[in-house]
């Protein structure tokens, strides 16, 4: 399809997940994500494939586990404190090795909180909330286009690693309505005849648990899975730059906030300021060495988020000790706007800047 049509993030999510093979989900209805599961219960009911409004978060993602382990194509999808209540599934998945798609439409927190625009949820996904040594794979869209795009990829990355993915989207964008192509989808199958369960005939019988009161194995299965983790990180890391190369001032910025930091940068050139933005799309793998290998030439970051500092951990470790990093924050609410941004901005270059606005 090479048609432009104008879709909420939302639909673009559950319009890709479909082309692409997904064939089973799972889910239970929040703001602002409810339109994915909307969508799909008629879509999918129309292609006679596995649709559930589950009883609960909890359940729908132990239902996508389940499903997973058979070699379906699986995605649930919920929001913010909601995918809290997912966090101990997701770390079964993470050791089951279960190729599971988790959509998160970020709403503000903590707890329930309400359903202003926010990017709380970093530390969530990247970090993670189950327990034991395990790592989820973290893709963050800017856009209505790159929301169909990334659905594309978490799929394939789900696949080719067997491992939890997360696209995590901006409330904003889950909301926002864009002309966007919906395209073929890139990547190839993953052929997984080799693990999922679909009944031993004419082979020997497989299991699927993360239980093991072996403390040698256990070991040597944890030690594998970060093995697998190393891997993805030397892989799958991406990002965009927009003006770094010989930038004096770089914004770190991701999701829609980095469209937001690009229309600094823009303003800042009006003034003769040399600025760019750099914006990890994926969260996990951070890209790490290319904003470390950035921060040789440029000694100033300003880093800009709706939340109160959680990817600033992550730049300070990336960034040089020579260079100074500024926090931009805002945790909730209207959405950060250029001129506040450029206002706190030049308040720094004045000396005179408080660390959240």
């Amino acid at each position: 399809m090479s048609e432009k049509v104008l879709l909420k993030g939302n639909i673009a999510i559950a319009k890709a997940a479909l082309n692409c093979g997904c064939s089973c989900y799972f889910g239970y209805p929040i703001t602002p994500q409810t339109e994915i599961g909307e969508y799909l219960s008629a879509k999918m009911q129309e292609k006679k494939l596995a649709y559930v409004c589950a009883e609960s978060e909890v359940a729908a993602i132990n239902m996508a586990l389940g499903a997973s382990s058979t070699g379906a194509k699986v995605m649930t999808s919920s929001s913010s404190c909601a995918v809290a209540l997912m966090q101990e599934a997701l770390s079964y998945a993470a050791s089951d090795e279960l190729p599971i798609v988790l959509v998160n439409v970020m709403r503000a927190g903590p707890g329930q909180g309400y359903i202003f625009p926010s990017q709380g949820d970093y530390n969530q996904a990247t970090v993670g909330g189950g327990n034991g040594d395990y790592k989820t794979i973290v893709l963050s869209p800017s856009s209505v286009q790159e929301c169909a795009d990334m659905t594309y990829k978490v799929f394939y990355l789900a696949q080719k690693y067997r491992n939890p993915v997360i696209l995590l989207v901006d409330g904003l964008l889950g909301q926002m309505a864009e002309p966007i192509t919906i395209k073929d989808n890139p990547y190839p199958n993953i052929d997984n005849s080799s693990w999922i369960l679909n009944g031993a005939k004419n082979r020997a019988s497989r299991k699927i648990h993360s239980l093991e009161p072996n403390p040698s194995i256990l070991e040597e299965r944890t030690l594998k899975l970060h093995q697998k983790y190393l891997e993805i990180e030397k892989n799958e890391v991406d990002w965009e730059e927009y003006n770094c190369e010989n930038a004096d001032y770089i914004i770190t910025a991701f999701g829609s906030m980095a469209r937001i930091a690009k229309s600094v940068a823009d303003y800042y050139k009006t003034k003769g300021l040399n600025f760019g933005v750099f914006r990890p799309k994926t969260l996990y793998p951070f890209p790490y060495d290319r904003l470390r290998e950035l921060s040789k030439k440029t000694k100033i970051f300003f880093d800009v988020e709706m939340n109160l500092g959680q990817m600033h951990k992550d730049v300070c470790q990336a960034v040089s000790q020579n260079s100074q990093i500024f926090f931009i924050g805002k945790p909730a609410g209207e959405w950060l706007k250029q001129d506040e941004i450029i206002k706190a901005i030049d308040n720094i270059f004045e000396g005179q800047y408080a660390t959240s606005i």
